[in-house]
């Protein structure tokens, strides 16, 4: 088309995942997959020969990259390496802990869910409206 603009590539941001094979493979069908010069991926498929040392480099590795900015990553596996996800605390790129086929959610474990309710509980105790 004649008429249309490129998309600027420096301003776009990716979707990282930390996930099972199934879950992975569903978001590289929708198009959140991406493989750069050096052939880094955005994604880690963890499966029952991954270390938990992988996952953790994985985590590093996508919460540092300028790129990225949202990092999905499954629960159970997330639960892994808790003490990484409940100490990261930048805005950018933001972590959400979702569920897989085999592991159901659980809103007690996610850090996400955990650090709203104590920001709405301090809140209300503030406030005088508990």
């Amino acid at each position: 088309m004649a008429g249309r603009g490129q998309i600027r590539t420096n301003n776009s941001a990716l979707i990282a995942m930390i996930a099972d094979e199934d879950t992975v493979t569903g978001f590289l069908m929708a198009g959140v997959g991406n493989v750069d010069l050096r052939r880094k991926t955005n994604y880690l498929i963890v499966d029952s020969k991954t270390t938990v040392k992988a996952i953790e480099d994985a985590f590093k590795e996508f919460t540092s990259r300028e790129d990225i900015a949202v990092v999905l990553i499954s629960q159970y596996i997330a639960n892994m390496i808790r003490f990484l996800v409940d100490s990261y605390n930048k805005p950018v790129p933001a972590i959400l802990e979702i569920p897989s086929k085999d592991h159901p959610y659980d809103p007690a474990h996610d850090s996400v869910l955990s650090r709203v309710r104590y920001l709405f509980s301090a809140e209300s105790v503030a406030s005088g409206r508990r």
